[in-house]
């Protein structure tokens, strides 16, 4: 196995953490007959040989010995080094294949699923030996990873200080280990009947991916498929099947002739599933008129056998209670994410089969469905009163795990929510314990359940807020949740402006405590707060500390609450320092005095930060005309440069000059090429009356676009529904005014 490994000079090769001088001791002991000396040697080889995906020159000397590991019946865990070539071989980080390719899920679990997506429990998570960084661990429904490494947690950049390949240098290696992977596929094809289930799994999709003689491929799998009677292999085979339909077109017919057979009867609920979704991704046209009432009585099946199968496990082990008590199937979520991924814009059918699953009788199930739908919302547009009404229902299981999910997934919703608002308020009048969420080492933040029931704007969370409000330990971000209910939160004014009151000016966590509380006052509209306002001023402009951070929210409460004038004395003070464009805008509000504010805004304008330029031209345009002195600049601004800059800059031009011509061209291309920018556009547009009727066509094919616009791939922000929504009924309301 090791013939040759002493006559490579590994000094002089590097890993992600300096020289490799290490790299042959780790890969003797991937041989070990000792458990924790494998899991050692593994956790190197993943952590630094192969760190985060990246290949590096001691990487590719692995290869060969990598090879003849897996080819060894005597290794143990030879799953896992067949997993490792896969990874090794893969596309690049982020390339084609992405998170669900060899470089992102085999990455992200190399001692779990594998190639073929079985399960992941019961695997040992290894972590980073070097770095003492969180485990990886199995992709989980509804936890976000980092969008470069989906089953890392952290992108720090520890390791890449000691070596890290450059852009030009990693994609020609990439392109090395490519070719070295496929120069051995040969072993591929004998491990998929290797006597380890663990290896003909990961060998499913290796072979696939690395030897590229199609016909043996196809010939292989057909093989192995009439052959084999492990569940989690035969999963991987059906994977790996879908596979090989996308990579080879010309050769797709053999592959989905045999992913139809399997998705119908007798083969077992499980695989079925399986098949159904590798032809929704592969070939749509094959699946059945009744594909998701099929998916949901294959679903009820599968999970009846699962749970008759528990029950007639034998000995009663710690591990079985403790999966008792926390129950989970992560198998089988990753065949019902197959599916909602493969359904994509067909949002009606994802509805159904969420609606199904979330009636299921198995809780597991549910919880499965909770994950799956948070992804349903965040990416796509719906009729979703059902699911969420049924996500409400789910409030009220015994089940921490379940309800919690449930939970989570409520609060990011917002007014959405609103169905499940009468099952929120029942779990908040039921357990206020759950109001708060206490931490070991940290201050205690507002509870789900009730941060949840806030966000739809339901008053009934105000008895309840106001308790916290009047304890001695109220979350700091409790005001941000206050905003959500408007008027209905007039009760809790004072509770808010006597804590306001009490924020210490001088304390280095003055805009942290201040900050969640001005945006109560402003959404209630406390005019009261007004001194309270002033004091967070004091000592400006040179001695506001810690509280500068604020300075600009103090200033934006103060206009909208029309309370500029007793403030002017201070705000004049601000007009030199990096607060005066917010200063001049609330200034302008009060007096209408262009000529004390417009040459500070113009000055503004001209700075070279792009940040202080787009508020520049956001504040000249509430000028309105009084601003024509920057219409010279103005256009300059937004007729070339980033589109984050053009776009406040021909705002401006229409709320000053009132001419679309120059601006309707700026919007049409910015809300094309960047959605980012849809939502400043939309408000503008609202603006102008029928002067916006030259870009219906935009607002139409918004609001029939299924497609959310905040949705990205692989990353999403906590206000990405409501942000879509706010633009849905700007739209709306832009084109009733047309």
């Amino acid at each position: 196995m090791f013939t040759g490994i002493d006559e490579v000079d590994w000094a002089s090769l590097r890993h992600a953490y300096g020289s490799a001088e290490d790299v042959p001791g780790w890969l003797r002991a991937l041989a070990s007959a000792d458990t924790a000396e494998r899991a050692t040697a593994l956790d190197g080889m993943f952590g630094a040989v192969h760190h985060e995906g990246r290949v590096y020159d001691s990487t590719l000397a692995c290869v060969p010995f990598l090879f003849a590991l897996a080819a060894r019946e005597e290794v143990p865990d030879r799953g896992c080094i067949v997993e490792l070539l896969v990874s090794i071989g893969g596309e690049g980080v982020g390339g084609a294949e992405g998170a669900g390719g060899p470089k992102g899920r085999e990455r992200a679990a190399h001692s779990g699923s594998g190639g073929g997506g079985a399960s992941a429990e019961g695997s040992g998570a290894r972590g980073n030996p070097r770095s003492a960084e969180t485990p990886r661990t199995a992709e989980t429904p509804g936890i976000a990873g980092n969008a470069e490494n989906p089953g890392n947690p952290r992108n720090d950049g520890t390791a890449r200080t000691a070596q890290d390949p450059g852009t030009s240098d990693g994609s020609e290696r990439d392109r090395r280990a490519r070719e070295a992977v496929c120069a051995g596929a040969g072993v591929f094809a004998a491990l998929v009947g290797d006597p380890d289930p663990a290896v003909r799994r990961a060998a499913a999709g290796a072979l696939v991916r690395f030897l590229e003689e199609p016909q043996r491929v196809l010939a292989l799998l057909r093989q192995r498929l009439r052959a084999e009677r492990e569940g989690c292999v035969l999963l991987a085979l059906t994977e790996a099947l879908g596979l090989f339909a996308h990579r080879y077109p010309a050769h797709a017919d053999g592959a989905l002739d045999l992913l139809a057979e399997q998705s119908a009867p007798p083969y077992a609920p499980g695989l079925r599933l399986a098949a159904l979704g590798q032809l929704a991704l592969r070939a749509p046209g094959r699946l059945p008129a009744d594909l998701v009432p099929a998916a949901v009585q294959l679903l009820q099946q599968r999970s009846a056998q699962r749970l008759r199968r528990q029950e007639q496990a034998g000995t009663d082990t710690l591990v079985r209670r403790i999966r008792r008590l926390r129950p989970s199937d992560e198998q089988g979520a990753m065949l019902l994410r197959t599916l909602h991924s493969a359904l994509g814009d067909r949002v009606d059918d994802r509805i159904a089969l969420l609606t199904g699953q979330l009636t299921s009788p198995d809780p597991v199930d549910r919880c499965n469905a909770v994950w799956m739908s948070a992804g349903l919302f965040r990416g796509w547009r719906g009729a979703y009163d059902g699911p969420v009404r049924l996500l409400g229902a789910q409030l009220g299981s015994e089940q921490d795990r379940l309800r919690d999910a449930a939970v989570s997934v409520l609060a990011e919703l917002f007014s959405l929510a609103a169905p499940a608002a009468d099952d929120l308020h029942a779990l908040v009048a039921a357990r206020p314990d759950l109001w708060t969420h206490r931490w070991e080492r940290s201050s205690p933040t507002l509870g789900g359940p009730l941060k949840a029931l806030a966000r739809t704007g339901d008053p009934r969370a105000v008895p309840p807020l106001a308790q916290l409000l009047a304890g001695p330990s109220a979350p700091v971000g409790l005001g941000c949740e206050v905003a959500h209910l408007g008027r209905a939160a007039a009760p809790l004014a004072p509770a808010v402006r006597h804590r306001l009151g009490r924020v210490p000016l001088d304390s280095p966590a003055a805009a942290r405590l201040a900050a969640p509380l001005l945006t109560a006052v402003r959404a209630v509209g406390d005019r009261h707060a007004v001194p309270e306002l002033l004091r967070l001023l004091s000592g400006a402009p040179d001695g506001l500390g810690a509280r500068d951070a604020v300075v600009g929210q103090v200033i934006e409460t103060l206009a909208e609450l029309g309370a500029v004038a007793e403030a002017a004395p201070l705000l004049r003070g601000l007009l030199r320092t990096r607060h005066a464009v917010t200063a001049a805008g609330a200034l302008w509000s009060a007096d209408g005095d262009a000529g004390a504010v417009l040459p500070v805004l113009l000055r503004e304008l001209a700075q070279p930060d792009p940040v202080v330029r787009g508020s520049a031209a956001r504040q000249l345009a509430g000028l309105g005309p009084a601003a024509r002195g920057a219409l010279p600049e103005l256009r300059r601004l937004a007729g070339a440069g980033p589109l984050r800059e053009r776009v406040p800059a021909a705002c401006a031009l229409w709320r000053i000059a009132g001419d679309p011509d120059p601006v309707l061209p700026v919007f049409r291309y910015a809300w094309t090429a960047d959605p980012r920018t849809r939502a400043p556009i939309a408000r503008s547009l609202a603006t102008m009356g029928p002067a916006a009727a030259p870009l219906h066509d935009l607002l139409i094919t918004e609001l029939t676009d299924p497609r959310r616009h905040t949705a990205q791939q692989g990353a999403y922000g906590h206000r990405d529904i409501p942000d879509d929504e706010e633009l849905l009924w700007t739209c709306r309301g832009v084109l009733a005014g047309l």
